[in-house]
């Protein structure tokens, strides 16, 4: 008998566990909502300005103001120096040039074959603009 007794009390409380955990995660999504749309409807002041203002140019001690730092050197640098510089892979700097040098700031990023190595650098402007500037 007190075989039965514990099957009865296991699948009475089966149902009421699946029950329990299926509010705690629908009262998690209603909560995410809640808070996204909280988030989305605030509106900005008269003093502020519409859009976040972005930083200008990256900070001085960052990865990327390394690497910048040796693009912009008069020889350039290789993908090597990169990767002591700042711990990244090989991958990730090629994906660093394309993603963040070319189309994020949109700088003129030129590329040589010297010795057998590739080097790249970023061209000056020649006439203090940019590719957008170029563009238009």
């Amino acid at each position: 008998m007190t075989k039965a007794k514990a099957k009865q009390r296991a699948t009475t409380r089966q149902p009421a566990s699946k029950l329990a955990a299926t509010r705690s995660v629908k009262a998690k999504r209603v909560g995410l909502k809640a808070k996204s749309l909280a988030v989305s409807k605030v509106l900005p002041t008269a003093d502020s300005p519409a859009l976040p203002m972005k930083a200008s140019s990256a900070r001085v001690d960052s990865k990327q103001a390394r690497v910048l730092a040796l693009l912009r050197s008069t020889n350039g640098c290789t993908i090597e120096a990169i990767v002591k510089a700042t711990g990244w892979q090989q991958h990730s700097v090629r994906g660093f040039f394309a993603g963040i040098v070319r189309k994020k700031l949109k700088l003129d990023l030129d590329s040589e074959l010297v010795d057998e190595v590739r080097r790249y650098r970023i061209k000056p402007p020649a006439d203090g603009a940019g590719k957008s500037a170029k563009a238009t």
